[in-house]
């Protein structure tokens, strides 16, 4: 059976098709009985809004596009629900597109998102998406990075300084009297990635001359990741392994966590570890897990803010906002004792 049409209600209920077009987009233009009837007529026939022609007439959506890395992560979790309350707000909806990590459906997403003429779109990129999100801001189509920093400078950001959060990482261990430290995280291609990484070397350079951050690289940031890395390590001779090792995000870390103590290997007595991200399974890890926290929520509920204030004016010059991490010390990287540490 054919669905109702526009046509179809105001037939039902004797009124025009343009005082329809009012009761559901307009309804203080109408009187509270001509609403009523059209309102019974619209529940007898069960019409249904064709909100995709509605949007193609208006020529922008009333929805929000989101890409997150990874969907699975807690701190994207968190940092979509910022987002998705923010939005609530204003009446809007998020549709989240998950790039796990990869280019093309990163790319998939956002051609997607722009045939669907989307208000606007949030985004945490693999690489550099810049020359899509230009493509999309000239189809009037507005976009926020989130988690990191726009390359050129050109669109609005929201996000957290990783360099430092690295450095804050590494000084930690070291102030604990770890010597031997290993950075754990991949791809390098991701930004936030690459910044943890190079702060966690600078500080090590500044703090313990001639020493260097051994590069441990995983395909993804993912628990399965850190398993791998932590099996590799404990096939390595006690002497061979770093003495604490600072992963880029707290998956990975969990999962290194795992591996290192199914071949029984202590944490931290052997190797410490510190994660990125302080989601809510950190602390309730077998060992309580040090971490680098970012405020994920406010990150979303930020990025959201700007992308509104873009909405209404869309040649407002960018806006680029910066949170500072802050260490959560736990079990995982407690400071060795004097005695153990003479034994190293």
């Amino acid at each position: 059976m054919p669905s109702a049409s526009v046509k179809d209600v105001a037939a039902l209920a004797g009124v025009s098709v343009g005082t329809v077009s009012n009761v559901l987009n307009r309804p203080e233009r109408v009187s509270d009985a001509v609403v009523q009837r059209v309102q019974t007529a619209i529940a007898e026939l069960g019409f249904v809004r064709n909100n995709a022609a509605r949007q193609l007439r208006m020529g922008q959506g009333s929805g929000i596009g989101m890409v997150v890395l990874d969907v699975g992560n807690p701190f994207f979790a968190s940092l979509i629900r910022g987002a998705e309350d923010r939005a609530a707000r204003d009446g809007l909806s998020v549709l989240v597109g998950n790039s796990d990590e990869n280019e093309q459906r990163e790319a998939g997403y956002l051609t997607m998102f722009e045939q669907e003429r989307i208000r606007g779109v949030l985004i945490s990129p693999v690489g550099d998406a810049t020359p899509s999100l230009h493509r999309l801001r000239d189809r009037g189509i507005p976009s926020v990075l989130v988690d990191r920093t726009s390359l050129d400078r050109s669109f609005s950001s929201v996000a957290v300084d990783d360099v430092a959060g690295g450095r804050l990482a590494a000084a930690h261990l070291i102030e604990q009297g770890f010597r031997r430290i290993a950075f754990a995280g991949g791809p390098f291609a991701i930004e936030q990635v690459a910044h943890r990484y190079r702060g966690a070397t600078e500080e090590v350079a500044s703090s313990l001359p001639g020493s260097t951050v051994e590069k441990l690289e995983t395909e993804n940031l993912t628990l399965e990741g850190g398993q791998r890395v932590g099996a590799a390590l404990a096939a390595r001779a006690a002497g061979d392994r770093p003495d604490a090792v600072f992963a880029a995000n707290d998956l990975v870390a969990i999962g290194l966590l795992q591996s290192l103590l199914q071949a029984g290997i202590r944490v931290p007595e052997d190797v410490a570890l510190i994660g990125y991200d302080d989601i809510a399974f950190a602390s309730a890890a077998v060992v309580p897990l040090s971490s680098i926290r970012q405020p994920s929520l406010e990150i979303g509920s930020t990025a959201m803010d700007l992308l509104l204030q873009l909405t209404a004016k869309p040649d407002a010059q960018p806006v680029h906002v910066e949170f500072q991490p802050a260490l959560v010390a736990r079990a995982s990287s407690a400071a060795l004792s004097s005695a153990h540490t003479a034994r190293r």
